[in-house]
Protein backbone atom coordinates (compact mmCIF):
# COMPACT_ATOMS: atom_id res chain seq x y z
CA UNK A 1 0.00 0.00 0.00
CA UNK A 2 1.21 3.54 -1.02
CA UNK A 3 -0.19 6.21 0.85
CA UNK A 4 0.60 9.87 -0.73
CA UNK A 5 0.09 13.47 0.62
CA UNK A 6 -1.50 16.53 -1.08
CA UNK A 7 2.08 16.77 -2.60
CA UNK A 8 2.72 13.41 -3.91
CA UNK A 9 4.52 12.88 -0.94
CA UNK A 10 4.80 8.79 0.31
CA UNK A 11 4.30 8.03 3.78
CA UNK A 12 7.41 6.25 4.13
CA UNK A 13 9.49 6.25 7.51
CA UNK A 14 8.15 6.82 10.81
CA UNK A 15 10.12 8.44 14.11
CA UNK A 16 8.67 7.45 17.18
CA UNK A 17 9.23 9.35 20.09
CA UNK A 18 9.37 7.06 23.50
CA UNK A 19 9.92 10.08 26.06
CA UNK A 20 10.07 13.29 26.29
CA UNK A 21 12.90 13.55 28.95
CA UNK A 22 16.58 13.71 28.43
CA UNK A 23 19.71 13.51 30.92
CA UNK A 24 21.24 16.22 28.68
CA UNK A 25 20.41 19.83 28.52
CA UNK A 26 21.96 20.22 24.82
CA UNK A 27 21.81 24.19 24.40
CA UNK A 28 20.36 23.94 20.83
CA UNK A 29 17.62 21.65 22.35
CA UNK A 30 16.37 21.68 25.51
CA UNK A 31 18.49 24.63 27.44
CA UNK A 32 18.32 24.31 30.85
CA UNK A 33 17.05 27.59 31.62
CA UNK A 34 13.84 26.01 30.13
CA UNK A 35 14.05 22.83 30.81
CA UNK A 36 14.90 23.33 34.55
CA UNK A 37 13.93 21.97 38.01
CA UNK A 38 10.40 22.68 37.24
CA UNK A 39 9.38 22.07 34.04
CA UNK A 40 6.98 19.50 33.53
CA UNK A 41 7.35 16.31 31.89
CA UNK A 42 4.64 14.20 30.94
CA UNK A 43 3.75 11.76 33.65
CA UNK A 44 4.06 7.73 33.05
CA UNK A 45 0.57 7.53 32.33
CA UNK A 46 0.56 10.49 29.57
CA UNK A 47 2.84 7.89 27.76
CA UNK A 48 2.17 5.46 25.24
CA UNK A 49 2.20 1.90 26.60
CA UNK A 50 4.60 -0.13 24.43
CA UNK A 51 1.81 -2.31 23.05
CA UNK A 52 0.10 1.10 22.68
CA UNK A 53 3.11 2.27 20.37
CA UNK A 54 3.46 -1.26 18.51
CA UNK A 55 0.18 -1.17 17.80
CA UNK A 56 0.43 2.01 15.95
CA UNK A 57 3.26 1.11 14.74
CA UNK A 58 1.93 -2.32 12.80
CA UNK A 59 -1.04 0.28 11.36
CA UNK A 60 1.69 2.40 9.83
CA UNK A 61 3.69 -0.44 8.10
CA UNK A 62 0.21 -1.17 6.71
CA UNK A 63 0.00 2.39 5.48
CA UNK A 64 3.82 2.09 3.55
CA UNK A 65 6.31 2.38 6.40
CA UNK A 66 8.94 0.39 5.68
CA UNK A 67 11.55 2.29 8.62
CA UNK A 68 10.73 2.51 11.72
CA UNK A 69 13.25 5.20 14.32
CA UNK A 70 13.33 5.04 18.29
CA UNK A 71 14.10 8.77 19.18
CA UNK A 72 12.74 10.92 22.52
CA UNK A 73 13.64 13.00 24.47
CA UNK A 74 16.71 10.57 25.24
CA UNK A 75 15.00 6.68 24.26
CA UNK A 76 17.20 4.94 26.79
CA UNK A 77 16.10 6.94 29.57
CA UNK A 78 12.78 4.96 28.91
CA UNK A 79 12.71 1.36 31.40
CA UNK A 80 13.20 -1.71 29.31
CA UNK A 81 12.79 -0.04 25.81
CA UNK A 82 14.24 -3.05 24.02
CA UNK A 83 10.73 -4.73 25.11
CA UNK A 84 9.36 -2.24 22.42
CA UNK A 85 12.42 -3.44 20.02
CA UNK A 86 11.24 -6.95 20.47
CA UNK A 87 7.64 -6.00 19.91
CA UNK A 88 8.10 -4.42 16.35
CA UNK A 89 11.44 -5.50 15.09
CA UNK A 90 9.22 -9.07 13.90
CA UNK A 91 6.70 -6.84 11.99
CA UNK A 92 5.60 -7.37 8.83
CA UNK A 93 7.16 -4.75 6.30
CA UNK A 94 9.41 -3.35 8.56
CA UNK A 95 13.02 -2.77 6.46
CA UNK A 96 14.78 -0.83 8.67
CA UNK A 97 14.65 -0.06 12.81
CA UNK A 98 17.29 2.03 14.01
CA UNK A 99 17.02 4.20 16.80
CA UNK A 100 18.98 8.00 17.74
CA UNK A 101 20.39 8.16 21.35
CA UNK A 102 22.76 10.61 22.89
CA UNK A 103 24.98 7.34 23.89
CA UNK A 104 25.13 8.04 27.23
CA UNK A 105 23.85 5.03 28.35
CA UNK A 106 24.87 3.29 25.09
CA UNK A 107 27.74 0.88 26.78
CA UNK A 108 24.86 -0.70 28.92
CA UNK A 109 22.32 -0.87 26.46
CA UNK A 110 23.81 -1.95 22.93
CA UNK A 111 23.29 -5.60 23.56
CA UNK A 112 20.43 -6.23 25.10
CA UNK A 113 18.50 -3.64 22.40
CA UNK A 114 20.95 -6.08 19.57
CA UNK A 115 19.48 -9.30 21.31
CA UNK A 116 15.47 -7.61 20.77
CA UNK A 117 16.55 -7.04 17.34
CA UNK A 118 17.79 -3.59 16.88
CA UNK A 119 19.38 -3.16 14.08
CA UNK A 120 21.48 0.38 13.56
CA UNK A 121 21.83 3.59 15.95
CA UNK A 122 22.91 6.70 15.25
CA UNK A 123 24.97 8.88 18.10
CA UNK A 124 24.48 12.25 18.52
CA UNK A 125 27.54 13.81 19.18
CA UNK A 126 29.30 17.46 18.53
CA UNK A 127 32.28 17.36 19.59
CA UNK A 128 35.31 15.33 20.37
CA UNK A 129 36.82 18.22 22.49
CA UNK A 130 35.78 17.55 26.22
CA UNK A 131 35.16 20.93 26.74
CA UNK A 132 33.21 21.69 23.38
CA UNK A 133 31.14 18.70 24.28
CA UNK A 134 30.22 19.69 27.89
CA UNK A 135 29.58 22.64 27.37
CA UNK A 136 27.24 21.85 24.31
CA UNK A 137 25.72 19.23 26.73
CA UNK A 138 25.44 21.42 29.71
CA UNK A 139 25.64 18.51 32.36
CA UNK A 140 29.21 18.03 32.00
CA UNK A 141 28.80 14.92 30.87
CA UNK A 142 32.58 13.80 29.36
CA UNK A 143 32.91 12.85 25.86
CA UNK A 144 35.01 9.32 26.29
CA UNK A 145 31.58 7.80 27.48
CA UNK A 146 29.90 8.48 24.39
CA UNK A 147 32.81 6.72 22.60
CA UNK A 148 32.73 3.75 24.70
CA UNK A 149 28.87 3.40 23.95
CA UNK A 150 29.84 3.57 20.20
CA UNK A 151 32.51 1.23 21.20
CA UNK A 152 29.85 -1.23 22.70
CA UNK A 153 27.19 -0.33 19.86
CA UNK A 154 29.79 -1.35 17.09
CA UNK A 155 30.50 -4.77 19.60
CA UNK A 156 26.78 -5.56 18.94
CA UNK A 157 26.30 -5.60 15.68
CA UNK A 158 24.48 -2.28 15.76
CA UNK A 159 26.19 -1.54 11.94
CA UNK A 160 26.52 0.98 10.60
CA UNK A 161 27.07 3.43 12.95
CA UNK A 162 25.90 7.05 12.16
CA UNK A 163 27.35 10.02 14.06
CA UNK A 164 25.18 12.62 14.31
CA UNK A 165 26.77 16.51 14.87
CA UNK A 166 24.66 19.62 14.96
CA UNK A 167 26.76 22.66 14.19
CA UNK A 168 26.14 26.09 15.61
CA UNK A 169 28.91 28.62 14.83
CA UNK A 170 30.70 30.30 17.81
CA UNK A 171 30.22 27.01 19.58
CA UNK A 172 31.61 23.63 17.57
CA UNK A 173 32.47 24.77 13.91
CA UNK A 174 35.91 24.01 14.82
CA UNK A 175 35.41 20.45 15.89
CA UNK A 176 34.18 19.93 11.97
CA UNK A 177 37.72 18.63 11.09
CA UNK A 178 38.91 16.81 14.01
CA UNK A 179 35.40 14.99 13.62
CA UNK A 180 35.76 14.16 10.07
CA UNK A 181 39.32 12.92 10.67
CA UNK A 182 38.36 10.53 13.65
CA UNK A 183 35.42 8.88 12.09
CA UNK A 184 36.95 8.57 8.83
CA UNK A 185 39.39 6.35 9.82
CA UNK A 186 36.75 4.18 12.10
CA UNK A 187 34.69 3.07 9.03
CA UNK A 188 31.40 5.32 11.18
CA UNK A 189 29.15 7.15 8.94
CA UNK A 190 29.29 11.40 10.07
CA UNK A 191 26.64 13.69 9.26
CA UNK A 192 26.71 17.05 9.98
CA UNK A 193 23.47 18.97 10.51
CA UNK A 194 22.50 22.78 10.13
CA UNK A 195 21.52 24.21 13.21
CA UNK A 196 17.91 24.69 13.00
CA UNK A 197 14.85 26.37 14.49
CA UNK A 198 13.05 23.84 16.06
CA UNK A 199 10.57 24.31 18.57
CA UNK A 200 10.77 28.27 20.39
CA UNK A 201 13.31 27.76 23.18
CA UNK A 202 16.96 27.41 21.67
CA UNK A 203 17.05 30.99 20.93
CA UNK A 204 17.47 29.67 17.18
CA UNK A 205 18.67 33.26 14.79
CA UNK A 206 20.39 32.36 10.99
CA UNK A 207 23.34 34.11 11.67
CA UNK A 208 24.16 31.17 13.95
CA UNK A 209 23.88 28.52 11.01
CA UNK A 210 26.84 26.98 9.42
CA UNK A 211 26.08 26.50 5.97
CA UNK A 212 26.17 22.81 4.51
CA UNK A 213 28.07 24.39 1.83
CA UNK A 214 30.84 25.69 3.84
CA UNK A 215 31.04 22.52 6.18
CA UNK A 216 31.90 20.38 3.11
CA UNK A 217 34.31 22.64 1.80
CA UNK A 218 35.90 22.60 5.21
CA UNK A 219 36.56 19.15 4.80
CA UNK A 220 37.08 18.81 1.09
CA UNK A 221 39.98 21.38 1.29
CA UNK A 222 42.15 18.74 3.28
CA UNK A 223 40.36 15.46 2.34
CA UNK A 224 38.80 15.06 -1.21
CA UNK A 225 35.14 14.59 -1.31
CA UNK A 226 32.99 13.52 -4.00
CA UNK A 227 29.03 13.15 -4.29
CA UNK A 228 27.32 10.33 -3.93
CA UNK A 229 23.40 9.52 -4.60
CA UNK A 230 21.12 8.81 -2.33
CA UNK A 231 20.39 5.43 -1.09
CA UNK A 232 16.16 5.78 -1.58
CA UNK A 233 13.96 9.21 -2.53
CA UNK A 234 13.27 11.39 0.42
CA UNK A 235 16.39 10.78 1.80
CA UNK A 236 17.62 13.52 4.22
CA UNK A 237 21.06 13.77 3.81
CA UNK A 238 23.85 14.79 1.05
CA UNK A 239 25.75 12.14 0.84
CA UNK A 240 29.92 12.32 0.12
CA UNK A 241 32.76 10.27 0.09
CA UNK A 242 36.45 10.36 0.47
CA UNK A 243 38.21 10.41 -2.89
CA UNK A 244 41.15 8.25 -1.18
CA UNK A 245 39.11 5.83 0.89
CA UNK A 246 36.14 3.99 1.44
CA UNK A 247 34.72 6.63 4.25
CA UNK A 248 31.37 9.11 4.18
CA UNK A 249 30.03 11.78 5.55
CA UNK A 250 26.83 13.67 4.32
CA UNK A 251 25.17 17.10 5.39
CA UNK A 252 21.50 17.74 6.79
CA UNK A 253 20.85 21.55 5.05
CA UNK A 254 17.14 22.05 5.69
CA UNK A 255 17.97 25.70 6.64
CA UNK A 256 20.25 26.49 3.28
CA UNK A 257 18.89 23.69 0.69
CA UNK A 258 15.46 22.50 2.21
CA UNK A 259 14.36 19.34 1.08
CA UNK A 260 10.64 19.33 1.73
CA UNK A 261 9.98 18.64 -1.85
CA UNK A 262 10.75 15.03 -1.01
CA UNK A 263 10.15 14.47 2.88
CA UNK A 264 8.60 11.13 3.53
CA UNK A 265 8.56 11.20 7.35
CA UNK A 266 5.34 11.20 9.98
CA UNK A 267 6.59 11.54 13.38
CA UNK A 268 4.81 9.89 16.55
CA UNK A 269 5.44 11.75 20.21
CA UNK A 270 5.66 9.78 23.57
CA UNK A 271 1.68 10.82 24.25
CA UNK A 272 0.57 9.43 21.04
CA UNK A 273 0.35 12.61 18.47
CA UNK A 274 0.92 12.48 14.79
CA UNK A 275 3.06 15.39 13.55
CA UNK A 276 3.47 15.67 9.76
CA UNK A 277 6.42 18.00 10.13
CA UNK A 278 9.49 18.40 12.23
CA UNK A 279 8.31 22.26 12.37
CA UNK A 280 4.89 21.63 13.13
CA UNK A 281 2.97 23.90 15.54
CA UNK A 282 0.06 21.14 16.49
CA UNK A 283 -0.24 17.59 15.74
CA UNK A 284 -2.91 15.19 15.72
CA UNK A 285 -3.65 12.44 18.79
CA UNK A 286 -3.77 9.15 18.01
CA UNK A 287 -3.99 8.34 21.86
CA UNK A 288 -7.79 9.19 22.74
CA UNK A 289 -9.16 7.49 19.81
CA UNK A 290 -6.88 4.57 20.72
CA UNK A 291 -7.66 4.69 24.43
CA UNK A 292 -11.07 5.10 23.58
CA UNK A 293 -11.41 1.51 21.59
CA UNK A 294 -11.13 2.30 18.14
CA UNK A 295 -10.46 -0.15 15.77
CA UNK A 296 -7.37 -0.88 13.48
CA UNK A 297 -9.71 -0.04 10.42
CA UNK A 298 -11.10 2.90 11.65
CA UNK A 299 -7.64 3.63 13.78
CA UNK A 300 -5.69 3.17 9.83
CA UNK A 301 -8.25 5.40 7.95
CA UNK A 302 -7.05 8.31 10.92
CA UNK A 303 -3.80 8.06 9.76
CA UNK A 304 -4.73 7.69 6.20
CA UNK A 305 -6.59 10.86 6.57
CA UNK A 306 -4.28 13.13 8.16
CA UNK A 307 -1.43 11.96 5.88
CA UNK A 308 -4.00 12.31 3.21
CA UNK A 309 -4.41 15.82 3.75
CA UNK A 310 -0.81 17.08 4.29
CA UNK A 311 1.17 19.89 2.57
CA UNK A 312 3.88 21.41 4.13
CA UNK A 313 6.81 22.54 3.61
CA UNK A 314 8.12 24.61 6.18
CA UNK A 315 11.81 24.66 5.42
CA UNK A 316 11.03 25.72 2.09
CA UNK A 317 8.27 28.75 3.53
CA UNK A 318 10.43 29.68 5.98
CA UNK A 319 10.56 33.60 7.10
CA UNK A 320 10.71 35.86 9.68
CA UNK A 321 7.41 35.09 10.93
CA UNK A 322 7.34 31.55 10.47
CA UNK A 323 10.39 30.93 12.40
CA UNK A 324 8.47 32.90 15.14
CA UNK A 325 6.03 30.40 15.96
CA UNK A 326 5.35 28.35 18.43
CA UNK A 327 6.90 25.31 17.18
CA UNK A 328 6.21 21.79 18.93
CA UNK A 329 9.86 20.90 20.80
CA UNK A 330 11.79 18.73 19.21
CA UNK A 331 12.49 17.33 22.30
CA UNK A 332 9.31 15.82 22.46
CA UNK A 333 9.41 14.32 18.89
CA UNK A 334 13.17 13.27 18.20
CA UNK A 335 15.24 15.09 15.08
Amino acid sequence: MRLDDRLGRPLHDLRVSVTDRCNFRCVYCMPKEVFGHDFRFLERNELLTFEETSRLVRLFLAAGVEKVRLTGGEPLVRRDLERLVELIAPMPGLRDLTLTTNGSLLAQKARPLADAGLRRVTVSLDSLDDDVFRRMNDVDFPVGRVLDGIAAAEAAGLAPIKINMVVRRGMNEESVLPMARFFAQRGHILRFIEYMDVGHSNGWRLDDVVPAERIVAMIDAEMPLEPVPANYPGEVADRWRYRDGDGEVGVIASVTQPFCRDCTRARLSAEGELYTCLFAVSGHDLRAPLRDGEGDEALAARIAAIWGARTDRYSEQRSAETAALPKVEMSRIGG
